[in-house]
């Protein structure tokens, strides 16, 4: 993407980020208390991710677990089975409200709306893989293709096959099919996998 191109979906993701936000200021809040009254700590997890080209950013969310909980196994991605969530951070994460922050990296420049989940900065083999498949060069975003089929349940080569499916067939028709998948997985209360 360049020129003029380039531009207008800077122009289009600021304009999207800021009305999100604004819109969502009393969610914000009502999730924010609802971290500092279930545990002790701060209301936002800050964790350093990968963007593109090889850079990194720190990626915002509501804290869905007790503070220190990664002292012993480090940053890592949660999955199905994870059991260090809080109460209230376990509704967070089932309804993804956890992910409402990402907003301000979308403003930030940081990631798109739509792209591949970017990963952790200690994820060297999905890192080596999608750097080997191109993937890497291109941004990554809120939700993508591997996110609606199958978010962290899929293994790290199958994230990489739907990564390079989205880079090698990212149009307009395509991005709209993740939306509307990534709405439908939101609003159902197991989502639907394709």
């Amino acid at each position: 993407m360049y020129g003029i191109n380039k531009v207008s979906k800077k122009i289009e993701d600021l304009v999207v980020s800021i009305l999100a936000l604004l819109l969502l200021l009393p969610v914000f809040s009502i999730i924010a208390l609802g971290v500092k009254l279930s545990s002790r700590g701060p209301v936002f997890y800050k964790q350093e991710r990968m963007s593109w080209n090889g850079s990194t950013f720190n990626m915002l969310k509501f804290r869905s677990m007790p503070q220190n909980a990664e002292e012993e196994t480090g940053a890592k991605w949660a999955n199905k089975d994870d059991n260090r969530a809080t109460r209230f951070g376990g509704f967070l994460r089932r309804t993804s409200l956890d992910e409402l922050p990402q907003l301000y990296s979308v403003y930030k420049g940081d990631i798109n709306f739509i792209g591949p989940r970017p990963a952790l900065h200690n994820q060297t083999d999905l890192i080596t893989k999608r750097t080997a498949n191109k993937i890497h060069k291109i941004p990554p975003g809120i939700t993508g293709w591997a996110q609606v089929n199958g978010r962290d349940e899929i293994s790290i080569d199958k994230k990489v096959i739907l990564d390079t499916y989205y880079l090698n067939n990212k149009s307009l028709t395509l991005k709209t099919k993740i939306l509307l998948l990534t709405i439908i997985q939101l609003i159902t209360p197991k989502g639907v996998r394709h």
